[in-house]
């Protein structure tokens, strides 16, 4: 890829920036932001060419790589041809994207709106959900993320919500299959089995004729990378469906092959009535979500106003990013790689696990990870909940000084690059994890 040499040096990009520019979830005066004049493949690059392994892809949203030059030319092509439209108008580009989601798109999940981001997505399964059902109440579960939104946050868990409640009404709150300390059980079946009774008699707390939907991600997020125990997704599906509350998967992080399917619901065997996605969809080259509606909601709008709409919905240029990146995705093995690659991650964790005494427990599905830290073997989570520890920032420090770029989010470091890393790379990840972590285990109490 080659690319104009930048005009600016990095502290002359990071002095504007925070001079004149907030960034997310922080107080401006206290951020340190990475400078970044490019990026190729799982590499990020400074003006001066200092280069970072991008072990989180962004915001777990680049997962076909930077810089791939069909995805740059798709882009360009539709600019030169038909940069907007209005939300009315049909275009090519719209029927060739939406042809290609209802043919990967498992079951009969066949008809999409547009959005320009996961947030927006939820916001409109929200309304969605309830225009079909005519109920106004909505489950979701504390660990969780769903956008920043007003909607969405409010469906949102983590503390991120705290600042900007009341919110959204209706929206009522439950304990996920693995809450933050509390337990359902020491196995699977029993974790599955207790929570699922627990969330039915939530249900006849609320009322089921008054729930519309329940939203999960499916494989939870930045609240700790938590996969669903084995049966739940299943158990969860037909506990909803005996009250007529619609499930809504939120994919917006692991969907596109994140979790080593194209799709994290497949791990379940189920099909949701609503999916939203972002993120991956467009690999992040241009900002796009979709909302995603089985058959009955879809018809059931063929005849009844959806009251939802947005100036950018369908955005010719977004739509050509998500079909070219797509087209990569599949087209190259990166959902296969994702699978494999997983396992080549669940070894170095392992490895690492075995050697440092601050790790608590590592987890993945495909290259969706995180490691967890301790702050003493009686396995006490380094940072409390919504807390912090200055290990971690002295271990974030010295990740961004040796070359690696990540999230550290509470205890936890984050394990998420591009699906097309190989184990060469890989290694060279954690290695620098490995000598990162040998500052933590220093603060580690026996």
């Amino acid at each position: 890829m080659t690319t104009a040499s930048p005009s600016m040096s990095s502290k002359e990009m990071i002095d504007a920036c925070l001079k004149h520019s907030m960034f997310s979830w922080s107080a401006t005066g206290k951020v340190s932001p990475v400078p970044v004049a490019r990026a190729e493949g799982i590499y990020l690059y400074s003006p001066e060419g200092k280069r970072w392994i991008d072990f989180n892809s962004q915001l777990m949203s680049v997962n076909i790589g930077h810089g791939h030059p069909r995805v740059v030319k798709a882009i360009q092509d539709q600019a030169a041809t038909l940069a907007y439209a209005y939300p009315g108008i049909a275009t090519e580009i719209r029927a060739r994207l939406s042809l290609k989601l209802a043919e990967i798109v498992p079951g009969n999940l066949n008809t999409f709106f547009y959005t320009l981001g996961g947030a927006e997505a939820n916001e409109n399964a929200i309304k969605a959900a309830r225009l079909y059902t005519g109920r106004h109440k909505i489950l979701v579960r504390h660990r969780s993320y769903h956008g920043g939104t007003h909607g969405a946050i409010t469906l949102t868990g983590d503390p991120r919500r705290w600042p900007v409640e009341p919110g959204l009404p209706g929206v009522v709150r439950v304990m996920d299959p693995r809450p933050y300390e509390f337990s359902f059980g020491s196995n699977d079946a029993e974790i599955v089995a207790n929570n699922l009774k627990y969330l039915e008699e939530i249900i006849t707390y609320e009322g089921p004729q008054n729930i519309a939907a329940m939203f999960i991600e499916t494989v939870t997020g930045t609240n700790g990378i938590l996969p669903p125990p084995p049966g739940y997704l299943q158990g969860l599906k037909a506990l909803l469906a005996k009250h007529g509350i619609l499930l809504v998967c939120d994919e917006v992080m692991c969907g596109f092959g994140r979790t080593g399917r194209l799709f994290a619901f497949e791990h379940g065997g189920i099909v949701p009535d609503i999916c939203t996605m972002a993120k991956g969809l467009t690999s992040s080259y241009l900002p796009l979500g979709v909302m995603a509606l089985s058959d009955p909601i879809a018809n059931h709008f063929r005849e009844n106003v959806f009251w939802g709409g947005l100036t950018y919905n369908a955005h010719p240029m977004c739509l050509a990013a998500a079909l070219a990146a797509i087209e990569v995705l599949l087209d190259e093995g990166m959902v296969e790689n994702s699978a494999r690659m997983g396992e080549v991650m669940r070894g170095h964790m392992a490895r690492l696990a075995a050697k440092h005494r601050c790790v608590k427990e590592h987890r993945n599905i495909g290259l969706f990870g995180t490691i967890e830290l301790q702050k003493n073997t009686r396995g006490e989570r380094l940072v409390p909940y919504a807390g912090s520890h200055p290990a971690m920032a002295k271990l974030g420090g010295f990740l961004k000084e040796n070359g690696l770029f990540t999230v550290l989010q509470w205890n936890l470091l984050m394990c998420n690059p591009p699906l097309s890393i190989d184990e060469a790379q890989m290694a060279e990840a954690f290695d620098i994890i490995d000598r990162g972590l040998d500052l933590v285990d220093e603060v580690v109490e026996s």
